[in-house]
């Protein structure tokens, strides 16, 4: 494994090379790109360890952030109810992962559907992490398998966790009542050349009006919403649940949001100054769920099935219930999942249909779709 300082020197150098080459500057999005996924460089791309529940564990081990499949397997085990109602609904058998990460929702809903699934695919670019999956899923080998990208044509129940705030976003920043889009250039005036922003003039707007000319720093999310339209377009039967942090369009350009989202972990700890450490810490924005619903209906004609927060959907699909006999280490953590000041509310989650609208478990009580 490379040392920290040789990752984060190689990994600079490299974007320094893409800058140079593409005359001096670079949007944040392709800057967001290289820093996450260069090969064998890019945070998700090189062998660093990163999911764990403490910033150094046992033996040593470091990590930077816990999602909720790692805190508990009772978030698989209810999601499962909802993938199970899915498959049956849409007469399907396969299961698609989105950016599985350390395998362990995948390992959770196998064992929870059972034979109801007979293939589970995993897409996810990063080598390292399908390395990490494998080990974690080798009693499941004989269903699960890896793409790099969509099939022309898919049939099955689509899942991702905490997968949409790690697409790339572009940043959009208004000074003196001016928008522009910020970038990535090199500042060579010190003895060693490093990176630095720059904002140069664009066209490029946020998808709502924010008032006042108050200086105002956001996010706009087009890979994420193509990301989505390509979906909606391939997914020929089935539907798609999609868990992360953000909210909707009128929330996410709030007039007082005025410092966006754009956020970096490690060691359980975050900053918001995705230039330095590069390839050691994630780089995540919040997600639009308004936009990815239009971009998913305008494209390909997928329904929204549901949009609530994370507890109430966990609640809906019988999280309580499945903790009637937990051990107590298990109920604090699925309390983590629900209680409104730690992930349920922050949380969201958006289900999609090819095709009727049914009844999603998930969203029974407390559906938001209304205010998309």
């Amino acid at each position: 494994m490379a040392t920290t300082e040789s990752l984060t020197s190689g990994l600079e150098a490299h974007v320094c090379g893409v800058v140079a080459d593409s005359g001096g500057w670079i949007g944040f999005d392709r800057f967001m790109e290289l820093a996450l996924y260069t090969p064998g460089l890019g945070y998700y791309a090189n062998s660093s360890p990163k999911f764990g529940m403490m910033p150094v564990g046992l033996h040593g081990r470091r990590s930077d952030f816990a999602t909720a499949p790692e805190m508990t397997p009772f978030f698989g085990r209810a999601i499962a109810r909802q993938l199970e109602q899915a498959l049956q609904v849409s007469q399907t058998s396969e299961l698609w992962e989105f950016g599985a990460g350390s395998g362990a929702l995948a390992k959770q809903l196998l064992e929870s559907i059972g034979d109801r699934v007979t293939a589970y695919t995993i897409v996810d670019l990063s080598g390292a992490l399908q390395q990490r999956q494998r080990e974690a899923l080798g009693e499941h080998a004989s269903k699960v398998r890896w793409a790099s990208e969509l099939p022309v044509t898919m049939r099955g129940v689509v899942i991702g966790n905490e997968v949409l705030d790690a697409m790339p976003v572009k940043l959009l920043a208004r000074r003196a009542g001016r928008w522009r889009e910020r970038g990535v250039c090199i500042d060579a005036s010190g003895a060693v050349p490093r990176l630095a922003w720059e904002d140069r003039p664009s066209d490029l707007r946020p998808p709502l009006e924010i008032a006042g000319s108050h200086d105002y720093l956001t996010e706009i999310h087009p890979v994420a919403e193509a990301f989505m339209a390509t979906l909606a377009d391939r997914l020929v039967q089935g539907a798609a649940f999609f868990l992360d942090y953000g909210f909707p369009e009128r929330e996410y350009y709030h007039v007082q949001r005025h410092m966006g989202t754009l956020m970096c972990h490690r060691g359980h700890r975050s900053d918001a100054d995705p230039l330095t450490e590069m390839g050691l810490k994630d780089i995540t924005a919040h997600v639009d769920f308004t936009g990815l619903a239009l971009a998913a209906q305008q494209a390909g004609g997928l329904g929204v099935l549901g949009y609530t927060t994370q507890a109430r959907f966990l609640m809906n699909c019988g999280m309580l219930s499945l903790l009637d006999n937990a051990t107590l280490q298990d109920r604090t953590m699925a309390q983590k999942l629900i209680m409104e000041h730690e992930m349920g509310e922050l949380f969201k989650v958006i289900g999609f249909c090819k095709g009727a609208h049914w009844d999603a478990i998930g969203f029974a009580q407390g559906d938001r779709t209304h205010t998309l």
